[in-house]
């Protein structure tokens, strides 16, 4: 079955989720007019080549073409209007950058995946595979248990109270009747003796006394149902007090954390619609109550006596119901989707000036008649001016629509909410560079700030003033500064759940290695299939506190995780850490997704583990010395005597991946043996996985030559087919030679060994005689050029002169 047809099937919640991973860059309409062509494209590798990126941009248009052609011939007006107006978008924003287009779908169809696959286990496992999941669903259902309480002892308080006004009703018409008459009914009982004082004390008949006897009980009977009707109003706003904070102190706060550890990579169980439907139903019998007590106002200014109960309590009562409703009203309002740049939808709450942000409100009073009536404005660091000034903070003005009124037609779901996209931060320039406090302690990726979004709400006689605010977000000024504002939000965010601690980096607490190593997991968890294993985050925990046999509980500083340099090292962990994961999102997330690549492991744990494997056995891992990130491979091989060697090729960057996918560069990578043969040394994949089966489908299929256009009958040959491949001289061929240098990956200068004692390292100048050839040194790659004959193989060889540092 299609992904997308299966997307349609999941529960409400699921599809809560789905709803927000659309909007203007990739219209959700888009995706389901063209849902089957969309899915068989490949996007990650357009989102890395930028004319495969191209092509696919342009057969999109035409397949929007096509559908549009589709709906032309179905008369379907809505529809042709809509995908017009989706293409001329597209266009006017993407055809320029179309690498940007095929990254964004790229990052739907995963988060759909993943979206799938959260269902999947979820229906699977049950609750089981959440320790508290079976505590949870208890709550829950002892929740919608309370509620349907309240709701049916709202409608009893309904029923009671037309009971009431009947039977005041009758009483109100004897009463009068009597009185009209001039009967005065006896004064014996208490509570019949404010309506005998207008009445003829005359002696009365036997009828007139049995009439003010049915008198007497009616008042009896109805300051008996008064009482009743109050005390369980009573105890019914007491229930609704209960079950209220049950909501907002529990569930609605949960719903937050959970938001915060959403955005920080977690678990994106975030929907509202339960919650909105929990809150709307309270919020509705809180109204009816507050009308049922109106209706009492009523009733006793019509009949009212000497002790009545209405009179007592129904202030009270009043104040009650207003104040319930109010803070259930204040903590509805809620930021749905926290601030967020498009371009980077994996890291929010980041927000670089110039540049426009989303975000999103709703109200979960689900109200119709609050449809188009509350306007949200929106206003930065609306409360904390004077702190800031006193921090040296920075300050911003909030550029483009700033303020928007909330409705049900732009949510899919009917909810009432208010979408901002267009929103921008600029910075208020002071006479010192933008800061009003040139001492401030705080650098600007450390600096936290507050999105406030205010309205009013009338409804019903009451005006309610409504405020809600975002989590806390880093502002930058240049996009080198993403990686530590982010590392600042993840701290904040994983230690803490106040919800505008904007002092928060004055003094940042310490952490636990169980809390960091949660979220480095999540770092990748979220943006790929895997997460971290124990092995792996063991291998950190061991860069970033040094050897321990026991890493569970021991604390970490924000300085040493994100500002102090590792040790021996010229950057901290944090950098290169991140380094590493934009090299696996963007160069070899499918291999990381496959589980082919260790990644992090010591070089004990290397060299453990390979040494009784075969030759030719090797793993990938990344490189602890790449500052900007960098993944080798290492293998075992044997020399001569048939002593092990673990041998490793210098780490591949960036720049390199650029020109080759890395599955490439394993599949074609060489040595050079002791007779001038160039072999290749990777076999199988640790354990024990035959390279081709690993890498091969990952490969593009070499294209068979094409002949020259033109005459038929030309003599003339057609091209050549030309491979690039990397090569490594083998250090073992050299070791005669004393005077020599470090040959690298092929591409650029510079190897490693597991074992730089078993290194025999060689010069170019050693290399160019062995070869027979003048190549000439330069600072270029080393790079091998195969022209492809029937009978022979011709190698045309770049050699780098540069001599390479160990990794």
């Amino acid at each position: 079955m299609a992904q997308w047809n299966q997307l349609q099937q999941l529960e409400t919640r699921y599809l809560e989720q789905l709803y927000h991973l659309y909007s203007d860059s990739f219209p959700m309409e888009l995706r389901q007019f063209l849902a089957p062509w969309i899915e068989s494209q490949d996007w990650a590798y357009a989102a890395n080549k930028e004319s495969h990126a191209t092509l696919v941009f342009h057969n999109l248009l035409g397949e929007i073409d096509q559908q549009y052609s589709r709906f032309l011939q179905e008369n379907n007006v809505l529809y042709q209007h809509n995908l017009r107006r989706i293409k001329q978008h597209l266009q006017s924003k993407y055809l320029e950058k179309p690498m940007e287009i095929a990254r964004i779908v790229a990052r739907c169809l995963w988060e759909e995946q993943r979206l799938l696959q959260t269902a999947t286990t979820a229906a699977q496992d049950g609750t089981a595979s959440h320790p508290s999941g079976t505590v949870v669903t208890e709550k829950q259902q002892i929740l919608e248990h309370n509620l349907q309480d309240i709701r049916k002892r709202v409608q009893d308080m309904e029923q009671k109270m037309k009971m009431l006004e009947n039977l005041q009703d009758d009483f109100d018409f004897n009463y009068k009747t009597l009185k009209s008459q001039g009967d005065n009914p006896p004064n014996s009982s208490p509570i019949c003796s404010e309506l005998t004082q207008d009445m003829n004390g005359n002696s009365q008949a036997a009828a007139t006394r049995q009439k003010m006897s049915q008198l007497e009980q009616m008042l009896s009977a109805l300051d008996q149902l008064r009482r009743q009707i109050v005390t369980e109003m009573a105890g019914l706003l007491s229930a609704m007090d209960f079950v209220q904070k049950n909501l907002t102190d529990d569930e609605l706060a949960d719903w937050k954390r959970r938001q915060q550890i959403a955005c920080i990579g977690g678990p994106p169980n975030i929907c509202l619609d339960r919650l909105e439907t929990w809150i709307t139903s309270l919020a509705e019998s809180q109204l009816q109550i507050r009308q049922q007590i109106k209706k009492l106002e009523e009733l006793q200014q019509k009949v009212s006596y000497k002790g009545d109960p209405i009179i007592q309590h129904r202030p009270a009562l009043e104040e009650k119901i207003v104040d319930l409703f109010r803070n259930l009203m204040k903590s509805a309002f809620v930021v749905e989707r926290q601030p967020c740049m498009p371009m980077h939808p994996d890291r929010p709450l980041v927000i670089k000036t110039g540049v426009q942000f989303t975000n999103k409100v709703r109200l979960l009073v689900k109200f119709p008649e609050l449809n188009y009536q509350l306007k949200i404005k929106v206003i930065i660091d609306k409360e904390s001016g004077d702190v800031a000034a006193i921090r040296g903070s920075r300050k911003f003005n909030i550029l483009g629509t700033n303020t928007k009124v909330m409705n049900m037609e732009e949510s899919n779901n009917g909810s009432l909410s208010a979408e901002f996209k267009h929103l921008t931060l600029r910075e208020q320039r002071c006479g010192n560079g933008g800061r009003t406090n040139s001492d401030a302690s705080l650098i600007v990726t450390e600096e936290l700030h507050l999105i406030t979004f205010e309205t009013e709400v009338y409804h019903q006689g009451l005006k309610i003033d409504l405020e809600t605010h975002s989590l806390p977000v880093v502002v930058i000024s240049n996009i080198c500064q993403m990686p530590n504002a982010w590392a600042s939000i993840l701290w904040y965010n994983m230690l803490t759940n106040h919800p505008k601690n904007v002092n928060f980096f004055t003094k940042p607490p310490v952490g636990t290695w169980d809390q960091v190593a949660e979220v480095l997991s999540w770092q990748f968890s979220s943006t790929t299939k895997r997460g971290l294993t124990i092995e792996q985050l063991t291998t950190l925990a061991e860069k970033l506190l040094g050897p321990c046999v026991n890493y569970s509980g021991c604390q970490i500083t924000w300085a040493k995780f994100c500002k102090e340099n590792m040790v021996g090292k010229g950057f901290s962990f944090w950098v290169w850490l991140d380094n590493i994961i934009d090299l696996v999102k963007k160069y070899i997330l499918a291999l990381w997704n496959e589980g082919y690549i260790l990644g992090f492991i010591s070089k004990e744990r290397e060299r453990a583990i390979l040494s009784p494997k075969p030759p030719g056995t090797f793993l990938l891992r990344f490189s602890e010395s790449s500052k900007e990130g960098g993944i080798t491979f290492t293998w075992v091989e044997k020399d001569i005597s048939g002593k092990t060697q673990i041998q490793s090729v210098e780490p591949y960057t960036k720049q390199q991946l650029n020109s080759m996918s890395f599955a490439e560069i394993i599949m074609g990578y060489k040595i050079m043996d002791a007779t001038n043969i160039l072999v290749s040394p990777l076999v199988y994949l640790f354990p024990e996985i035959p390279k081709e089966d690993a890498f091969g489908k990952y490969c593009r299929p070499e294209a068979a030559p094409e002949a020259e256009l033109g005459d038929p009958c030309s003599t003339i040959q057609p091209y050549l087919k030309t491979k690039f491949i990397c090569v490594t001289p083998c250090p073992s061929v050299f070791m005669d030679f004393p005077d020599s240098e470090l040959l690298g990956n092929g591409i650029f200068p510079g190897t490693n060994s597991g074992n730089t004692s078993d290194l025999f390292p060689m010069s170019p100048r050693t290399l160019d005689s062995l070869m027979h050839n003048e190549a000439e040194a330069n600072p270029g790659p080393l790079a091998l050029l195969l022209s492809v004959f029937p009978d022979s193989l011709t190698l045309d060889m770049e050699l780098s002169s540069d001599v390479a540092s160990p990794m």
